[in-house]
This record gives structure tokens, C-alpha cells and sequence, in this order.
């Protein structure tokens, strides 16, 4: 893992909003003081954040969580992630366009722009895309699962391509694999 990568601040300000969504700010103070990102709570981090502490979050999730709430709030996080890129990441002519195009022809087209953007969440990873498959090589923020990959990836795919996208992750870093492979499927 690269010491000077960085992801977006919505890794772990998406995951504070779920967590005290969920469980209020002692839920949110509990799994951040276990990733020693704490001071995020009183001061949100503005800017692009250090990788290492957007998946010290994300793996605190189910260090201090049962399993079904953690990836409850992973997938509650990954949800805010996508929605907060569709209110201002994503210019509305570009949401507009890709709305109206067949799922055949604005898949791909997102597919590419999230690939020249993938630095916001995969930092130091190196991602790829082949039709319906995005692949991420060494994932700094895997977590077995990547709920909250699933999920940024699936909003993004619900709102633009298909109501109907469903992403799942067939392969994942954190279970021994060399990369994290989300298949979508657009209907």
C-alpha cells in the first residue's frame, strides 16, 4: 500500500453519516476511535484523505459491528457515496444523457469514467474494466464483502445505466485474492 495515496473524504464521511444514522455519535465515536480516526468526528476531513485511514474505517466496521450490522452500514455508507457523487460529481447534461441511452451503450460510458476517476476510491489500487466487470489490483480499502464498493458502484448504476444494475463482488483482496472483481449486471 502506497503511505501518500489518497481517496475522497466520502469513504469516511459517508460512513460516520450511516454509523450515527444507525447508532447516533457514540456508535460513530466507538468504530472511529477503533481505527484511530477519531478527530474526523469534531473536524470532517474536506479534501482527498490518506488511504490507509478510509480503510482503517471501512475494516473497523466489522471489528466493532456484528456482521449483518456492519455491512448494513457499509452498504448504508456506499449508498450516501453514490448519492453525494450524483449531486455533485456527475455534471446533470452527462446524468441526463446517460439516462436515455440503452443500458448497452451507457454502462460502457460509465464504466470509463469511473475508471478515469478511480482514484476517489480505490487510491493506490489499480482498476481495469472489461464489460460488465471492474476490477481493482491490490484494493487499499478492500473488506471481505466490499459492501461499500457494491454499493457506491450500484447507485451510480441504478440512477445512470438501469434501474434494475445489481453489482456483487465475485472476488476480493481481503480474502487472499490479488484483486477485488465487481461484476454489474444492467438488467
Amino acid at each position: 500500500m502506497s503511505h501518500g495515496a489518497r481517496v475522497g473524504p466520502n469513504a469516511i464521511l459517508q460512513t460516520v453519516a450511516a454509523l450515527e444514522a444507525r447508532g447516533g455519535r457514540v456508535l460513530a465515536e466507538r468504530v472511529l476511535d477503533h481505527a484511530g480516526c477519531a478527530g474526523y468526528l469534531d473536524a470532517p476531513p474536506e479534501e482527498m484523505i490518506p488511504e490507509a485511514e478510509a480503510a482503517a474505517v471501512l475494516r473497523a466496521l466489522p471489528a466493532c459491528l456484528s456482521p449483518l450490522e456492519a455491512r448494513a452500514v457499509a452498504r448504508d455508507a456506499g449508498a450516501r457515496t453514490g448519492g453525494y457523487i450524483l449531486r455533485h460529481r456527475i455534471p446533470l447534461p452527462a446524468q441526463l444523457v446517460l439516462r436515455v441511452l440503452p443500458a448497452s451503450f451507457a454502462a460502457p460510458v460509465l464504466m470509463r469514467a469511473m475508471a478515469a476517476h478511480a482514484w476517489t476510491f480505490a487510491g493506490s489500487g489499480e482498476v481495469s474494466i472489461a464489460p460488465a466487470r471492474l476490477t481493482i489490483r491490490a484494493n487499499p480499502l478492500s473488506v471481505p464483502g466490499c459492501e461499500w464498493h457494491c454499493a457506491v458502484f450500484e447507485t451510480l448504476f441504478r440512477r445512470l445505466v438501469s434501474a434494475k444494475s445489481a453489482v456483487r463482488e465475485v472476488s476480493c483482496c481481503a480474502r487472499g485474492a490479488g484483486a477485488c472483481v465487481f461484476v454489474i449486471e444492467t438488467g
